[in-house]
C-alpha cells in the first residue's frame, strides 16, 4: 500500500495509507476516508491534538472495508462523449485494412484487454473480409469481442481486489 507524509496546520507530520486524506477547513479537522463512500473522522479538537487518534480510526476502518469490499475500479464505465461509434467501452472498429500482397481487404474490431500490473494488450477480432462481411458476422464478432472484455475486466478486478486485500494485512502488520 501507498503511503505519504502529511503535514497537519500545527506541524505535525503524520504517515498516512492511500485513501485517507486530510480536512482542515475553518472548523473542521480531521482525516477523510475515501474507499467504499466517505466517512469524516473528526480530531474533536481545535489545536489538532485529537488528529493521531482520528487517524488511527480511519485507518482501521480503512482495513475492514478494504477486508470486505471489492477494491474501487479504475477502469472506464463509460464511453467518452466524443466517440463516434455505438460501440461499448474498450471495443473500436470495424476496422478495415488491406494487407501488403493481398488483394482483398479485411475487416476486424479492436478489443483492449486489461491487465493488472501489466499494459493493456489489443487483441484483433475478426470479422470478414469485404466480400464476406455481413451484419451477422459483425454482431457474432461483436459478441465475441464484447464477452472477451468482460472476462478481462472481470479478472483485472479480481487482481486489483486481491492486491489491495494483500496491501491490507500488510497494514494490519504494520500496525501492531
Amino acid at each position: 500500500m501507498k503511503y505519504r507524509e502529511v503535514v497537519i496546520f500545527n506541524g505535525d507530520k503524520y504517515t498516512v495509507p492511500q485513501n485517507i486524506q486530510r480536512i482542515d477547513h475553518l472548523a473542521t479537522h480531521g482525516w477523510q476516508l475515501r474507499y467504499g463512500g466517505t466517512k469524516l473522522f473528526s480530531d474533536h479538537t481545535s489545536d489538532g491534538s485529537g488528529a493521531a487518534a482520528s487517524l488511527e480510526a480511519a485507518t482501521k476502518e480503512l482495513l475492514k472495508r478494504i477486508a470486505k469490499l471489492p477494491a474501487p475500479s479504475r477502469l472506464q464505465q463509460k464511453p467518452n462523449h466524443n466517440k463516434s461509434s455505438d460501440l461499448p467501452v474498450g471495443i473500436s472498429g470495424p476496422i478495415v485494412r488491406q494487407r501488403r500482397g493481398g488483394r482483398v481487404r479485411d475487416c476486424s474490431l479492436a478489443v483492449l484487454l486489461p491487465r493488472y500490473g501489466q499494459p493493456a494488450r489489443r487483441v484483433n477480432v475478426y470479422i470478414g473480409t469485404e466480400n464476406t462481411y455481413t451484419v451477422e458476422r459483425f454482431q457474432e464478432a461483436l459478441s465475441k469481442a464484447v464477452e472477451m472484455r468482460q472476462q478481462a475486466v472481470a479478472a483485472y478486478e479480481a487482481a486489483t481486489t486481491k492486491a489491495m486485500r494483500a496491501a491490507g494485512r500488510e497494514l494490519k502488520a504494520a500496525l501492531r
